[in-house]
């Protein structure tokens, strides 16, 4: 029993001594093989780490790479592209201290910011007919649509609904019925047929009455002087 409790003791010890030995390395310092080297600065790496004769050996980032900040990394970071396919574009270009930023294209909104960057994107939603645009989407949020109300109607591009045109109002006839998401379809009044016959034939009729009456009138009154004429011949014969 004593025995073990010695090991523990001994392997505690151990341990404790190791934990010391491990350096603590500054803010500005990266530890290596138990060495505190200095940081490579923002935009480069490290090409080789220091030793106990020599400083921290950095090197620039190469194009298409960055670190942000002061690093003992061997590596940069590459640069994160944009790519249209998932409906984003460059805000700002990648630089050796820091990486690309990413925003919706147009007519995009994100749907994962990380940090100040536009992960993935979507195309606003279109609405429908029968709806109107009631929040434009923007770079953050999804367009909202909304129904159009009794008597109006949109094709789903407008900010609103208009209402169905009224045939009648406008001296005209309703051909089809407007629905919510197409106006009313109007034409010209059916003429009545019958009334036009009627209203064309009436004239001519009475006219030609007219005409008759006229004729006929005149028709006889020459009879009657006819008469008149040949009945004073009659007499003046007699006489003589």
């Amino acid at each position: 029993m004593l025995k073990a409790d010695a090991r523990t003791c001994l392997f505690l010890l151990v341990m404790l001594m190791r934990v010391d030995e491990v350096p603590s390395c500054r803010q500005t310092e990266y530890e290596i093989n138990g060495e505190c080297c200095p940081m490579c600065p923002p935009g480069s790496r490290v090409q080789r780490d220091c030793t106990e004769f020599t400083t921290t050996s950095c090197v620039p980032c190469t194009e298409g790479t960055h670190n942000e900040k002061s690093n003992g990394l061997k590596h940069c970071k590459p640069c994160s592209s944009c790519y249209s396919g998932s409906g984003l574009k460059v805000k700002l270009e990648c630089t050796l201290t820091s990486d690309s930023v990413c925003e919706p294209q147009d007519g995009f909104f994100c749907l994962d910011w990380s940090s100040k960057s536009c992960g993935a994107a979507q195309k606003h939603s279109s609405c429908k007919g029968g709806q109107y645009i009631s929040q434009r989407g923007t770079a953050s949020t999804d367009t909202e649509c909304s129904d159009c109300s009794t008597g109006t109607f949109s094709d789903g591009t407008g900010t609103s609904c208009q209402p169905h045109t009224q045939c009648e109002a406008e001296n005209l006839q309703l051909i089809e019925a407007g629905t919510s998401s197409a106006d009313a379809r109007c034409g010209e009044q059916r003429q009545n047929v019958l009334g036009i016959v009627i209203g064309v034939l009436v004239p001519v009729v009475v006219l030609i009455v007219i005409v008759v009456l006229w004729v006929y009138r005149n028709k006889i009154k020459c009879l009657k002087k006819r008469k008149r004429a040949e009945s004073e011949n009659n007499t003046v014969m007699n006489l003589l």
